[in-house]
């Protein structure tokens, strides 16, 4: 009897890089949440420290300014700049070409974040006129508010240089990615998270301006996770010396593909920084709350949509799209159900137990049972869009494989304008909840031209296979959010419970909430091979 054949080498291969990806993501998700959970516990620090008042409003201004250009340069067009073409280099060039590029690029780069950096300190006030526009008119009036304008651009003079360190910490995170080092760049962002949490419980307590002490330690941490990254970059054979080098080609490459990209992977920060300068207008606490509900959207976005798309963009430079289409469509339409699977049961679990998840984190020292009920309301109109922006960190992926970073600008842009409309619009009637509601619109209108793009170019389009998937999973979730909503006590009696006794309260709910959501998931089909590639 005639033995089986044995598979081909490229079927084996294929099946090998497969493996790799999926257990790349599980690396890449398992230290995300390492990270999620210590920042969890920054912001508990933080809220504990500041509540949700003027210095609170403050920080958080502060801290969103340099946050918001790191994910321009840093973690977003960078990185999807770079990415594609390190990994050519890397698989075509010579390793002395490889190491050139490098240095070019830290180079150029490090020189214009500097800059950005220094300029960003010396005219602070400025830049806090510009963002916090509210703030400033009360300035000059002298008005009550008049004291946020100058403690935010004290702030931000201090917090500015954090961008020039965590950018150059990015570029090592995307050497490292591409030479499959997955779990350093994703546990890096641990240890900011553990300089802020002791300079919040163990130093800014003991200082007349806790705030001051805290923006010392966000730069802090920046250093930190820089020097703990080179390690690994050195022992790869690629910790060379930073060189100007605009005009070579990979550099000019990468700010080809850079500079729109810049808009198209920001859509959503942009929206954020929009939302503040319109709440610098609103209430005192108004950026608080929505600093807080945006926390909590973090979570998920950067456990599971970060990893798969910090995944998934590798995988896809590999595949020539024109000879490997069905391969290319397939890892993507992957990426796509893996993060709504995800994402779908974070969205309702969250909207159905927005007020335990709040009290349990946050409700003690400064932040009271006021601030609670105030966050959950930007937090339930948030939510509503986590899906949508999840999708669009994956989606966008699809087109920076390809190097086409022009689309995302020109749908981000798109997305941007509907913002500030959706704001005209409800700002007025629903306050600081109309902001949050608005940039979750957003993020529908964004995701939703990307998959038209890509079907209409014939890119990808979504499989049957992952509409019944993802119509699975949404009717899995609406029954968890059901069961647990009707078993959550109500928010008078979360108030009275002691911390203990909440987190024991709201752990149980969840586990029971993932055990109904992944029950419903098995009865309607769904099995573990469907979220293999």
């Amino acid at each position: 009897m005639p033995s089986s054949s044995p598979q081909p080498q490229s079927a084996q291969t294929a099946v090998v890089k497969k493996s790799r990806l999926l257990r790349s993501g599980m690396i890449t998700a398992g230290a995300t949440f390492l990270s999620r959970i210590l920042g969890m516990f920054r912001d508990i620090a933080i809220a504990q420290l500041l509540g949700a008042g003027l210095m609170a409003d403050v920080f958080f201004f502060a801290n969103r300014i340099p946050n918001f250009f790191r994910r321009l340069f840093a973690e977003g067009a960078f990185a999807q700049s770079f990415v594609p073409v390190l990994t050519k280099c890397s698989k075509e060039e010579s390793s002395q070409a490889l190491r050139e590029l490098i240095a070019k690029s830290a180079g150029t780069l490090g020189t214009i974040v500097f800059a950005i950096s220094l300029l960003g300190m010396l005219a602070s006030p400025v830049v806090t006129a510009i963002f916090g526009w509210g703030w400033f008119e009360a300035y000059l009036n002298n008005e009550p508010d008049a004291a946020k304008f100058t403690q935010a651009s004290y702030l931000l003079e201090i917090t500015f240089p954090y961008l020039f360190f965590i950018t150059l910490t990015a570029l090592c995170s995307s050497v490292l990615n591409v030479h499959g080092s997955f779990a350093v760049p994703a546990i890096t962002p641990c240890l900011l998270n553990v300089v802020m949490i002791a300079t919040a419980y163990f130093v800014a307590p003991h200082f007349s301006d806790p705030n001051e002490i805290l923006a010392i330690g966000m730069v802090v941490g920046g250093v930190v996770q820089l020097i703990f990254q080179l390690p690994f970059v050195w022992r790869l054979g690629l910790l060379v010396r930073p060189r100007w080098g605009w005009s070579h080609p990979g550099v000019k490459r990468i700010r080809t593909l850079m500079i729109p990209a810049l808009f198209g992977v920001s859509a959503s920060q942009l929206n954020l920084l929009v939302n503040t300068v319109l709440a610098s207008f609103l209430a005192t606490g108004s950026i608080s709350y929505l600093y807080y509900s945006d926390r909590l959207l973090e979570f998920p976005i950067g456990i599971f949509a970060v990893a798969i798309s910090t995944v998934i963009l590798p995988a896809l430079s590999r595949v020539d799209i024109k000879t490997q289409h069905e391969a290319y469509e397939k890892t993507l339409d992957w990426g796509v159900r893996l993060v709504l699977l995800l994402g779908i049961p974070s969205a309702l679990g969250i909207i159905a137990l927005r007020e335990p998840i709040l009290r349990v984190i946050f409700m003690r020292g400064a932040f009271t049972e006021e601030n609670v009920i105030l966050s959950s309301h930007s937090l339930l109109a948030s939510v509503s869009g986590l899906c949508a922006i999840m999708l669009v960190r994956v989606l966008v992926q699809g087109f920076a494989a390809i190097q086409d970073t022009k689309t995302p600008v020109r749908c981000s842009i798109v997305a941007i304008v509907a913002n500030i409309v959706f704001n005209l619009i409800l700002v007025w009637p629903l306050d600081y909840v109309g902001l949050a509601l608005s940039t979750a619109l957003a993020a529908f209108v964004n995701a939703g031209q990307l998959l038209y793009l890509l079907y209409k170019r014939n890119i990808y389009r979504i499989s049957k296979k992952a509409l019944f998937f993802i119509a699975k999973a949404l009717l899995s979730g609406i029954v968890m959010a059901v069961a647990v909503r009707y078993c959550s006590p109500d928010f008078s009696q979360w108030a009275q419970m002691t911390t203990l006794v909440s987190i024991f309260y709201l752990a149980a709910l969840i586990c029971g909430g993932a055990v109904v959501f992944f029950v419903c998931c098995l009865l309607l089909g769904i099995r573990p091979r469907d979220i293999k590639m």
